[in-house]
């Protein structure tokens, strides 16, 4: 495996939270409620799966192996910003939940800012997706690839922590309001 199929990888979990979150704003927006404790799991897999572990591959060490090149490095900078703006919105989700779990009524921030989560994934992964067809063809070698790939697999802490967000990821579509 290349540190590209493994970020594309994470792309296919990360669009399995995009229909979680979808599902889940969507209900809320119905008025259907949906256990604080499933709320507060997606907020970690976007803080721990998509920050700490998909952004931090990127921002760490792909980014920086294309950017090497000279090359993509308007497309690098976007998508830091962009970063930046996932986490801001995970951040809003996450203060909103508290205060609804608190008892103010904080439904609709909960609900527009996963909204504005799904949206934000979508877009960007797209984007990132085309970005890593160009690197992969034109920038990065075969040796490059296996080497990054190598780094991720060196930390064993973020391949079990990664096994685990999986998991959590299977038990909210499984969750009675996905259905």
């Amino acid at each position: 495996m290349s540190a590209t199929e493994a970020l594309r990888n994470d792309h296919r979990q990360m669009r399995r939270l995009e229909k979680i979150v979808v599902q889940c704003y969507t209900k809320l927006y119905a008025g259907q409620d949906i256990p604080f404790e499933d709320l507060e799991r997606m907020v970690v897999i976007m803080f721990e799966f998509l920050d700490a572990i998909h952004y931090s591959r990127e921002e760490d060490s792909y980014f920086a192996c294309v950017g090497a090149y000279g090359t993509l490095k308007e497309e690098i900078r976007a998508f830091m910003i962009e970063h930046e703006l996932s986490r801001r919105i995970a951040g809003n989700i996450s203060k909103h939940l508290q205060k609804w779990k608190q008892g103010e009524d904080a439904r609709e921030p909960v609900a527009r800012f996963l909204k504005a989560y799904a949206v934000y994934l979508d877009d960007h992964m797209k984007k990132e997706d085309a970005f890593f067809d160009v690197a992969e063809k034109e920038v990065l070698s075969p040796e490059e690839e296996k080497m990054m790939y190598e780094e991720y697999l060196a930390v064993n802490a973020t391949v079990s922590k990664l096994e685990e967000l999986v998991r959590s990821i299977d038990y909210l579509e499984r969750a009675d309001w996905m259905a």
